[in-house]
């Protein structure tokens, strides 16, 4: 490719979101980037006003490649230009109607209750101890994305209804109840150390950095693996799986899917039912260890 190449600003963006909310391998974060940097350098730079037949004029391009490779391609650009929606840098995505090639799903990662209680069991000495204990406690209780956690506001937060306001995908509100542990954190940060980060700064912002700012996608991703390192999870750890594990448990314990639907701000139902194909594959496990489920014995009727 082009050795003169500059990274795309917006690809630069998307890079930065999968590696620090998504925590994606980097394997997998090197492997979107080529096929972004080959897709950028095909259309010279000019991608973000392209149309359904740019991007199949795109696909005809790469031909050659094997069905797994296309099906990669088409999943990288659709993948991309929703971070674009997301961040409202675009208004519709060109890969709507594009058709890809089917490949089993992956089921997503997440921890088991005994490994966030672990995550969670902060040793609380100085303010900012307080801080990450009420963010991640509040992620854990919630389910939010990280993008929405990090741009929560003090006046978002209703202690007397004990719920949060949130506003996700394009600006949609949806109301959050949380959980009794996670309340008690937050208003002890609110009340007693959050001050103490600001000094005689104001801020709108519920959780704040050493630099008196709200606290940014990159600086909460890095106290996540701080947090995780220091707990012994030997599992990759991102804001992603603490929100697959708040919808796995809230299903382990008999929540509605639909209900767990409306808590995550799923548009469609077929998104949240990853997380019942997730349970019905932990049964299967559980139920091998049925006494009369051995492989290679046999009863008489």
């Amino acid at each position: 490719m082009n050795g003169e190449y500059t990274q795309n600003i917006y690809i630069e963006k998307y890079i930065n979101y999968l590696q620090y909310e998504r925590a994606l391998s980097e394997n997998t974060i090197a492997s979107y980037a080529y096929d972004l940097k080959r897709f950028d350098i095909f259309f010279k730079g000019q991608i973000l006003n392209l149309q359904y037949e740019d991007i199949n004029k795109y696909l005809e391009s790469i031909r050659d490649l094997s069905s797994r490779s296309v099906a990669h391609h088409i999943t990288v650009l659709t993948s991309f230009y929703n971070f674009l929606i997301d961040e409202k840098i675009i208004e519709k995505n060109p890969c709507e109607n594009i058709m890809n090639v089917k490949l089993p799903k992956k089921l997503p990662v997440y921890l088991t209750e005994e490994e966030v209680s672990k995550l969670l069991d902060i040793p609380l000495n100085t303010e900012y101890d307080y801080r990450n204990k009420a963010m991640l406690e509040l992620l854990y209780a919630t389910g939010l994305r990280i993008s929405e956690l990090v741009n929560l506001k003090v006046n978002d937060i209703d202690f007397d209804e004990c719920i949060v306001r949130v506003f996700g995908k394009g600006k949609k509100e949806r109301i959050v109840p949380i959980a009794d542990v996670a309340l008690k954190y937050l208003k002890m940060y609110l009340n007693n150390y959050r001050g103490l980060i600001l000094k005689d700064t104001l801020s709108d912002y519920i959780f704040i950095s050493n630099s008196k700012k709200n606290i940014s996608r990159q600086g909460f991703f890095k106290i996540l693996k701080s947090e995780a390192k220091r707990s012994g999870i030997d599992k990759e750890v991102s804001p992603h799986v603490l929100r697959h594990s708040f919808a796995t448990h809230l299903l382990s314990h008999g929540a509605n899917l639909r209900i767990i639907q409306e808590l995550l701000g799923h548009e469609d139902i077929s998104t949240t039912e990853i997380y019942a194909h997730l349970i019905n594959e932990k049964l299967k496990d559980d139920y091998s260890y049925h006494p009369r489920n051995r492989k290679g014995d046999s009863y008489e009727e």
